[in-house]
């Protein structure tokens, strides 16, 4: 099974030191929002994630699967 991207979105300004901590996802901060991109294997891991949020006392902003853009090769494939 491929990883699915997603963006999970956070109130608050986190560095990339954190990325580690938060399975490889890049940090990007905009503002007062900190968005954390990248694979996640499956749902536990994406549950994983969000627990550690959590468990920082981080806000939520949001959770967004990135829909992956397919080359008509690969469509027609299908």
């Amino acid at each position: 099974m491929k990883a699915t991207t997603y963006q999970i979105q956070v109130q608050g300004k986190l560095d990339e030191s954190w990325s580690q901590w938060f399975q490889g996802l890049t940090v990007t901060v905009e503002g007062d929002v900190t968005t954390l991109t990248g694979p996640v294997a499956d749902q536990a891991a994406l549950r994983g994630l969000l627990t550690r949020i959590l468990d920082l006392n981080l806000v939520l902003v949001s959770v967004v699967r990135v829909q992956e853009q397919h080359t008509i090769e690969e469509v027609s494939d299908a």
